[in-house]
């Protein structure tokens, strides 16, 4: 599994999206999500052909035109010594088939009230053939509120793949962003292509998705492997039949060009930006593009798109080993730990909660007000991995557990994974999980090919986190049976010529380890680290005073912070 954001985990037992159709999508408010599916598995890497050197003819001819390959990515340069080649920079100068693009005029209306305006810019659907077909997205601004002297627009991606960003915008960052930020910015966000309201890629009904969720991820036989296999074919082959046109092209190379469009059509010389964890590859990849157009870039929950795809999900499952111990250290001072008693190790309580998903993985049990759904090992792995990504979901986390084990009542956890997922309370899903599939599968190789590789490689996850290895290996082969072949291989970005772009990593990040922030920023020629000695997944605009000060300083006065700045959990 390859997870780039965290959720913002609902108050009661149910998410509150509506109902999700073809034509009008409201999502729930999110800072990013985890999926329990191999279909999240994949390596932030840069979308580069595999097929350009057969490519001839017209195809070509438009390719050198475009300033990509002919299948519409970019070319990489020279190999780093390292061994990863390095993303090369598109032509300055805007392709002449691009202009009309570029050209867009904006209709704004209001939508989502409280001063939010609503547009739709157009893309092509492939950039090696602009014009031969486009995409529709999404995009929304709140505009600065003033006084003082407007800085231009700053655009937000909250992560994903998959992430609404014009929900994320309207519901939560148009009014939990800085006063002095939306003061002086206009606040916008686009919905990457093949997300919510950007002709939404589209894979399995309601009905479906609760069986693939509820999908043994912990195989202990012939049988039970075929039966994840199964599962993952009818999901991938869902996605090529409802949504052919859209899935060889969902990359996050094309959505970071289709960034510069919107740029663009604002009106903003350079692009100002605040993209949080699959978001930092999303703004990292636009920095190696259009490193002479970056302005002021925050990459926060940083990501390493040099790994390889298994490297990256045994790193994430490490990272939340790292993040249970955290909260395990934190359960055994509380009077309602229902994992151990005080002076219980982290290891302890690991024990206790793996012999919790075995009794489940064993024989299900009920889970009140859910319709009949009951909670297995799966379900219940994903809503414990939910509490991962913020500290302030613990004390909920407590309480399901205890509902679970002292109770028999599975309902607080199927909560916590259905916010996750989000699952709807009429039993319909959100576009997230075909996104997410979509684009991770897309820009990678899966880790393994084969349910023969992933078992072979269950020492080496089960020893970074005894808790939640075999889970997350096993959730690391679909991208095996998807049916389009990824364009994408890891990459190094460097960005030589932007200007400085922040880094933000946390150490006890569950979802991107802090290792990835040292990475990317030690990549970039112009990243500035800052770090954030604290737990939960990023670390802007969740309470550190030290950190929105640093990078509101940046984004109002254009100073960033020294490389190096670190900044301790209150």
């Amino acid at each position: 599994m390859y997870i780039r954001s965290c959720p913002r985990l609902p108050s009661s037992g149910t998410t509150t999206h509506a109902r999700p159709d073809r034509r009008n999508r409201t999502l729930r408010t999110t800072t990013g999500f985890l999926l329990a599916s191999a279909l999240l598995i994949s390596a932030c890497s840069l979308g580069s052909s595999t097929s350009a050197a057969s490519a001839t003819g017209t195809a070509a001819a438009r390719a050198a035109a475009t300033g990509t390959t002919a299948t519409g990515t970019p070319a990489t340069g020279t190999p780093a010594t390292s061994g990863t080649p390095v993303l090369k920079a598109l032509p300055g100068a805007t392709p002449s088939a691009l202009t009309p693009y570029y050209g867009q005029k904006l209709t704004w209306r209001s939508c989502g009230g409280r001063g939010f305006e609503c547009a739709t810019v157009k893309a092509p659907l492939d950039y090696a053939q602009p014009g031969r077909g486009d995409v529709r997205l999404a995009v929304s601004r709140k505009k600065a509120t003033g006084p003082g002297k407007r800085l231009g627009s700053l655009l937000l991606n909250p992560g994903g793949p998959g992430s609404a960003a014009v929900q994320y915008l309207q519901a939560y960052a148009g009014m939990a962003y800085p006063t002095a930020v939306r003061a002086r910015y206009d606040l916008v966000a686009v919905d990457p292509r093949g997300v919510a309201g950007s002709e939404p890629v589209e894979c399995l009904n309601g009905r479906r998705m609760d069986a693939y969720t509820q999908t043994d991820f912990t195989p202990d036989d012939r049988r039970e492997t075929d039966e994840l296999v199964a599962a993952f074919r009818e999901f991938a082959n869902g996605c090529g039949a409802h949504s052919a046109r859209l899935l060889r092209h969902v990359s996050t190379v094309e959505a970071a060009r289709d960034m510069d469009i919107l740029r663009g059509v604002l009106g903003d010389k350079r692009l100002t930006y605040v993209g949080a964890s699959y978001g930092t590859f999303l703004g990292a990849t636009y920095a190696g593009l259009f490193p002479e157009r970056v302005g002021r870039l925050v990459l926060d929950g940083a990501m390493d798109p040099s790994l390889p795809a298994r490297k990256l999900n045994e790193d994430q499952t490490a990272g939340f080993e790292t993040a249970f111990r955290s909260f395990a250290r934190d359960c055994v001072r509380r009077s309602d730990c229902p994992l151990g008693d005080a002076g219980a190790t982290p290891a302890q309580l690991g024990q206790n909660l793996r012999a919790f998903f075995a009794r489940l993985d064993a024989k299900p049990i009920p889970a009140r007000g859910s319709g009949g759904r009951a909670l297995g090992e799966s379900l219940a792995t994903t809503g414990v991995v939910a509490a991962m990504y913020n500290e302030k979901s613990w004390p909920r986390l407590r309480q399901a557990l205890t509902r679970a084990i002292d109770h028999k009542d599975g309902s607080g956890l199927l909560a916590l994974s259905d916010g996750y997922y989000e699952r709807g309370a009429d039993g319909e899903y959100a576009n997230l999980i075909s996104a997410n599939a979509a684009v991770n599968c897309l820009d990678s190789p899966s880790a393994f090919s084969t349910p023969e590789q992933a078992r072979q490689a269950l020492p080496a996850f089960e020893k970074a986190s005894p808790v939640f290895g075999r889970f997350l290996t096993w959730a690391s082969l679909g991208c095996a049976y998807w049916p389009v072949k990824p364009t994408g291989t890891p990459h190094r970005i460097e960005a030589k010529g932007a200007a400085p772009i922040v880094v933000v990593g946390t150490t006890r990040d569950p979802a991107t380890p802090y290792h990835w922030a040292r990475a990317l920023a030690s990549q970039l020629s112009s990243g500035r680290l800052l770090t954030y000695d604290g737990d939960g997944h990023t670390a802007y605009v969740r309470g550190s005073r030290c950190i929105d000060s640093a990078i509101n300083t940046y984004l109002l006065d254009g100073t960033p912070p020294t490389s190096g700045k670190r900044c301790s959990q209150p």
